[in-house]
C-alpha cells in the first residue's frame, strides 16, 4: 500500500486519562485514507477513529497507549468472562446495520447515571451521533435483549479481517450483569464468527484504571515501536 499520505500533528493538550501527561495525536489528514480498507491499514499501524477523525497518540514524552487487539480466533475465556457468559445466557443477541430511535434514549440514561463524572457528561446527541455515524467505514450495531427490552448496544466498526469496538452502552438498572465485558465477549464471538482474525479494543493504559482493563481478552496482541506482541497469558 502506498504510503505517502498527508498527516497532521496535533498541538499538546492535557491528557483525558494520565493527568500529569500531555496528550499530542497523530491525525491521518489524507481524504483518500477516509475509507474502509484504509481504515483497516491504519488499524494494523495503532491507529483509531473519532467520529470521521482518525488519529494515534503521538505523545512526546509518555508512550503509555498501547493499540490491542484479540486473536479472535484463539481466544480462551478466563474463569471470571465464563461466568458471566452462563449467568447472562438468558439474553438474546441481536445484530442491527442501522441506528434505531431506541438507541438515543438508553444511551443518555447510561451516560447521565454511569458516567456523571466524564468528559461526555452530559450525554447529547451530537455525541452520540460522533460515534454511531461515520463516512470512514460501515458498522454494525450487537443488541443486548431481556425479553422485549433493549438493554445494551454495541457499537462496531466493520473492516477487512476484523471488527473494531467503538462504545457500548446500556441500561444501568443492569449494572451488576457485567454487561460491558459481556459485549466484548460476544463481539469476539461474532467476529470468530465471521472468520474475521481481530477484534481491536482500542488503547490499553496499564496505569488508568478506566484503560486497563483490556488485556484480560486473551489471547491478544498489543503493538510495541510498532511490531505487534502476542500475549497469551
Amino acid at each position: 500500500m502506498n504510503n505517502n499520505y498527508k498527516l497532521g500533528i496535533t498541538k499538546p493538550f492535557p491528557c483525558n486519562y494520565l493527568p500529569e501527561q500531555e496528550e499530542r495525536l497523530l491525525i491521518a489528514v489524507d481524504e483518500n485514507l477516509h475509507n474502509r480498507d484504509h481504515y483497516g491499514w491504519l488499524m494494523q499501524q495503532g491507529f483509531r477513529r473519532s467520529g470521521d477523525d482518525i488519529y494515534r497518540p503521538h505523545c512526546v514524552a509518555c508512550q503509555a497507549c498501547k493499540s490491542l487487539r484479540v486473536l479472535v480466533q484463539e481466544f480462551i475465556p478466563s474463569k471470571s468472562q465464563k461466568r458471566i457468559l452462563k449467568r447472562n445466557q438468558h439474553f438474546k443477541i441481536l445484530l442491527s446495520q442501522v441506528v434505531k430511535a431506541s438507541y438515543y434514549p438508553l444511551y443518555e440514561r447510561y451516560i447521565n447515571t454511569v458516567h456523571q463524572d466524564g468528559s461526555m457528561f452530559p450525554a447529547s446527541e451530537e455525541q452520540f451521533k460522533s460515534f454511531t455515524q461515520n463516512n470512514i467505514t460501515e458498522q454494525c450495531y450487537i443488541e443486548i435483549w431481556h425479553n422485549d427490552v433493549l438493554i445494551s448496544v454495541a457499537v462496531t466498526d466493520d473492516i477487512p479481517n476484523a471488527l473494531s469496538a467503538v462504545y457500548t452502552f446500556y441500561d444501568p438498572d443492569y449494572k451488576s450483569y457485567g454487561l460491558g465485558v459481556y459485549s466484548i465477549l460476544k463481539q469476539i464471538e461474532i467476529a470468530a464468527q465471521q472468520n474475521r482474525q481481530f477484534l481491536y479494543l482500542g488503547y490499553q493504559i496499564e496505569t488508568c484504571s478506566k484503560m486497563n482493563y483490556k488485556d484480560r481478552y486473551k489471547a491478544h496482541q498489543i503493538l510495541v515501536e510498532n511490531q505487534w506482541q502476542t500475549v497469551n497469558k
